[in-house]
């Protein structure tokens, strides 16, 4: 038997590419920028220019062909989909998925309408980010996700908001914690319907352990969404089914 290798690629095993935006803030393990974030290798390409201030208050509205064109280079390079350091980038997913043709999880965001349909009756999906009055209907409708889901900032805060928006070079992550906390007990108050969390944010995630424990509630982050979106596209070898005969001659027909 012929065991064949299909080639196309510059760099192999790294299934998932990932946009960068172009910052200086700190990024801990959680944060989609910290390699060891990952439990399988990821590929990564900064688009130039792109700061978390220009993506959140401006839509990233000058920098679309940048992304476009920084997705199309991972694709060639080996990436077999692609996904962002930012959930505010949801209002170029169907841009991306269109130029790339691959698989595109542009935002932790995507799982809002999933969160809700696990939920009981009654019970709401909350989303917390970065700055709240600044996502906005436009964001949500780009991935179909409810505009009227309940939303709440971390802008109140005194670390987390501030270093990422103004690109800070140090941040005390008790305190960004903190801001954390303060914003979940906001949206909890605001809406005591609330039965999930999902975090906007893709520098959020070192949080999410916290908020889960503290409110007793799931919270669905940009880890869960990417280690799911990787799933699919390298599924899990169980054993020799997939891998025997009847393989073979599919692939051979």
């Amino acid at each position: 038997m012929t065991r064949k290798a299909f080639g196309g690629k510059t760099v192999y095993g790294a299934r998932v590419g990932i946009l960068m935006l172009d910052t200086n803030f700190p990024r801990a393990p959680g944060d989609t920028g910290n390699a060891a974030t990952w439990p399988f290798p990821v590929l990564y390409k900064v688009v130039k220019g792109a700061t978390a201030r220009e993506v959140v208050h401006e839509k990233g509205g000058k920098l679309r062909q940048a992304f476009l064109d920084a997705a199309a280079e991972l694709v060639k390079e080996g990436a077999d989909g692609i996904t962002t350091t930012g959930g505010f980038l949801s209002v170029f997913q169907k841009d991306l998925a269109a130029h790339v043709g691959v698989p595109v999880a542009s935002s932790s965001l995507l799982q809002v309408p999933l969160a809700q349909s696990l939920l009981p009756p009654g019970r709401r999906v909350g989303i917390l980010t970065v700055q709240g009055e600044r996502l906005g209907a436009d964001h949500l409708k780009a991935i179909d996700v409810d505009p009227t889901v309940p939303i709440v900032g971390t802008e109140k805060g005194t670390e987390l908001t501030r270093v990422l928006i103004n690109n800070e070079a140090d941040m005390d992550y008790e305190a960004a914690e903190l801001d954390m906390l303060r914003a979940a007990e906001e949206l909890l108050v605001r809406h005591p319907e609330t039965g999930a969390i999902v975090l906007e944010c893709h520098n959020m995630a070192p949080f999410s352990r916290c908020l889960a424990r503290t409110f007793r509630l799931p919270v669905y982050d940009v880890y869960t969404l990417v280690t799911w979106f990787h799933a699919g596209l390298s599924p899990r070898d169980f054993g020799p089914p997939g891998s025997g005969p009847g393989y073979s001659e599919w692939r051979e027909r």
